[in-house]
């Protein structure tokens, strides 16, 4: 692929219509978290789920959950009652078969150094459908026990959106298991932090929260 395509793909990957966000990728999103991950949720990993209540009945909140494993995405889609549209890393769109599986996922690219313009231009999209925006403010996956290298984008995000930011602790996904009934993952969603313009006050508040859903320390 030359570089004038490469820029390209990755600028109309970056930055995504209202009409992206449609049923027939709802539906292949809830086909692949709720059905075929589910099962292997349920079944190999035990899963159980705290707090669903605290979901918003609205979509004005981004998803926000500490970052363990590959399974991590899925996972949040699979305890969400609505579509969930991702952040990943815009390398992730030059390989051709994850560019498909990753637009038919509703993802969209971003560049982890800078929130670009196309950025919250899409967030801003996101939050006229029925999708929320799912992030990890850890941006890498993170070993359990601790939680480390919080990027304040996520925060900033919120703030440029007026979205609160719903909290989720993730514990038991970085040990990948396939014997039945082998793993056990436990999901604690929090109580939704409302939006303010205080980028700093809004991360405290996340971190302070996922502490106390998943037992770890902040470092």
């Amino acid at each position: 692929m030359s570089d004038e395509i490469k820029k390209t793909s990755k600028k109309a990957a970056s930055s995504r219509e209202q009409k992206f966000f449609n049923k027939w990728r709802r539906l292949f999103q809830y086909l692949v978290t709720h059905v075929f991950y589910m099962i292997r949720f349920k079944l190999v990993y035990r899963l159980e789920v705290q707090g669903k209540e605290n979901i918003p009945e609205t979509n004005e909140f981004i998803v926000a959950a500490n970052h363990l494993s590959t399974l991590d995405p899925p996972l949040m889609c699979a305890v969400m009652n609505r579509p969930v549209a991702y952040m990943a890393k815009k390398e992730l769109f030059e390989n051709p078969f994850m560019r498909w599986w990753l637009n038919w996922l509703g993802a969209f690219a971003v560049d982890r150094e800078h929130l670009g313009v196309s950025t919250i231009k899409t967030v801003l999209t996101i939050k006229k459908t029925e999708w929320v925006l799912g992030i990890f403010p850890q941006g890498t996956r993170q070993e359990p026990g601790t939680i480390s290298n919080i990027t304040k984008g996520f925060a900033s995000l919120a703030k440029s959106t007026k979205c609160g930011i719903l909290p989720i602790g993730i514990v038991g996904t970085q040990v990948a298991k396939r014997i039945p009934f082998s793993g056990k993952i436990i999901v604690k969603i929090g109580k939704l932090i409302p939006y303010t313009d205080n980028v700093d006050d809004m991360v405290r508040l996340w971190i302070n929260e996922i502490q106390d859903l998943t037992g770890y320390k902040y470092e």
